[in-house]
């Protein structure tokens, strides 16, 4: 490995790492500067107090935990992002965008298992063997069209902002689930900002690393400027004998603080270290685990969650595509809403509701529930307003993908 278990394990411990520098665990001086930073936000005009406030507490603490708590760089790197979302529409993008197209691009990247590592983080699986130069160039090539709603600047190649939309779903459905579950420590306190990642490199010639090199620097570069801190562990399993070339261009394109984060398992200790870090029954079975998920699959949602999960519509699960969390009006529970497009139509379908158990100062959208209110969330539909008031009321009109099993 990188770093031995041993080390991993220091990286969690009680002066580094989750859930030290997130909220409920502020030492005095992180807590002064995040109050530091939301005034210069203020005064820069990139934040509102509110209430309700522009942005949650726990984004911000995403960039200064990226810029060791220094404000300006933190300043910087949130201004840049908030350019770029603004630049590229991504609130419209992750909307409207095409199911068939969200899915292509779900199906060549990481992928959420629906479980979990031991801290209640989502547990994601990248297996980069798929991600072959044959399959990349005709996903690059069918995404040259715009698959959603969104005006971009043109400066984002369209087939990142796609992968985007991927990166939008843990911020928006993922992570704000696992907050609300209350079967984790500090439940109650901390929310959810992070995710564990299996990366599985076995299978991958050096040709077909390089050949992908690119793709993934542009890729992994973007997502390191406008995603900051949203990666926790990644161990890297099944590497060749030859990675140790790959490795010395991969960790250029990382901050050092996502590199500490990155462990190299060899065979012998893959069972082991995950299991250390995962519950066996949430590790797939190919690497020592008892969970039954196949690259490609819809997430094997956690049977906890499904228990939790007030489901509304008459679904069992999560539907395909992309979804995110929002406060009932009431503020007690939250609500997961899916989105996106299908044959033009746009989708708005209320999937259930959880209790809220994260009691932190949460900054939120104030939610009427007037439906005129809900639909106006979604810009530049291709539906009239009085087709919008039905989907958003009803769900009549939209169209909810087939939900695995």
């Amino acid at each position: 490995m990188t770093g031995s278990v041993a080390n991993a394990s220091a990286a969690s411990g009680t002066e580094v790492g989750y859930p030290n520098g997130h909220l409920g665990h502020l030492k005095p001086e992180e807590q002064e500067a995040l109050e530091s930073f939301k005034t210069y936000l203020a005064e820069k005009g990139y934040y509102k107090p509110g209430p309700p406030a522009s942005h949650d507490e726990q984004t911000l603490l995403r960039y200064l935990r990226a810029r060791r708590w220094n404000v300006v760089d933190a300043f910087k790197q949130f201004k840049e992002t908030e350019d770029w979302r603004k630049a590229n529409d991504l609130n419209v993008l992750y909307d409207t965008i095409d199911l068939e197209a969200y899915e292509a691009s779900r199906r060549l990247y990481p992928q959420w298992t629906g479980r979990r590592d031991r801290r209640g983080i989502p547990l994601y699986l990248f297996e980069i063997r798929h991600l072959d130069s044959k399959t990349v160039s005709t996903y690059e090539k069918a995404a040259e069209t715009n698959p959603s709603k969104a005006v971009t600047d043109g400066q984002t190649s369209p087939k990142l902002l796609r992968l985007f939309a991927l990166y939008e779903n843990l911020t928006r459905f993922a992570q704000p689930l696992c907050t609300e579950l209350p079967d984790r420590a500090h439940a109650t306190t901390t929310p959810i900002t992070l995710s564990t990642n299996i990366v599985d490199v076995s299978g991958v010639s050096l040709r077909q690393f390089w050949n992908l090199k690119s793709h993934m620097q542009a890729a992994s570069q973007l997502a390191t400027a406008h995603y900051p801190e949203t990666l926790d562990r990644i161990f890297i399993i099944g590497a060749p004998s030859y990675f140790s070339t790959v490795w010395g261009w991969i960790k250029r394109w990382f901050d050092p603080i996502t590199v500490s984060k990155i462990f190299i398992v060899s065979p012998s200790e893959v069972k082991a270290t995950l299991e250390e870090f995962i519950d066996p029954k949430n590790i797939p079975k190919q690497y020592g685990g008892e969970l039954e998920f196949t690259w490609g699959d819809q997430p094997k949602t956690d049977p906890f969650i499904k228990e939790t999960v007030r489901w509304e519509n008459g679904l069992k699960d999560f539907p395909e595509g992309p979804k995110y969390w929002r406060p009932t009006a009431d503020g007690t529970r939250m609500e997961c809403v899916a989105v996106g497009s299908e044959g033009g139509k746009q989708r708005m379908v209320s999937v259930g509701t959880v209790e809220r158990i994260c009691n932190v100062k949460e900054v939120e959208k104030k939610v009427n529930g007037d439906a005129e209110t809900l639909a106006e969330e979604v810009k530049g539909l291709s539906v009239g307003d009085d087709e919008k008031k039905e989907v958003v009321e009803t769900g009549e009109g939209a169209t909810v993908p087939a939900v695995s099993a």
